[in-house]
């Protein structure tokens, strides 16, 4: 019989955050960094008190983040274009406060969320992919 090893890896991972203001009729995706993968879990079947030593759920958790701001193009004199997104540094395996964190299960396949075809905007600080004018 052969045994396999399982990494368990927790660590910065490219992510595409989509960002979409109706009032400036843009949709813009903004690539960023965010903590995944696999962490130490224990599950038990033993109830009560004496079970709840055995329940160690991990999740893999932002040990630093820093904010980005970027400008949405395209918006009218009276909306305010910037925004701030979320940029991971470091990562660990820790218990989810859900207090200051939103512990969400992210599916494998998720559709864009901008439905046309992106193109391509420089911006100072990140890269930017940006969407023309949306119909609504």
């Amino acid at each position: 019989m052969k045994f396999r090893y399982v990494l368990l890896a927790c660590s910065l991972k490219n992510y595409t955050l989509y960002v979409e203001r109706h009032e400036c009729g843009h949709c813009m995706a903004v690539n960023t960094t965010m903590c995944s993968g696999m962490c130490f879990t224990q599950d038990t079947n033993v109830r009560g008190f004496v079970g709840k030593r055995f329940l160690i759920q991990r999740g893999c958790m932002h040990r630093s983040v820093v904010y980005h701001s970027a400008k949405m193009p395209g918006c009218p004199v009276h909306i305010d274009p910037l925004f701030f997104y979320p940029v991971a540094r470091r990562c660990h395996c820790t218990k989810c406060n859900t207090t200051r964190n939103e512990c969400v299960y992210k599916p494998k396949h998720t559709p864009s969320k901008c439905s046309e075809h992106l193109n391509v905007v420089p911006s100072e600080n990140v890269f930017l992919l940006c969407l023309g004018n949306l119909q609504f």
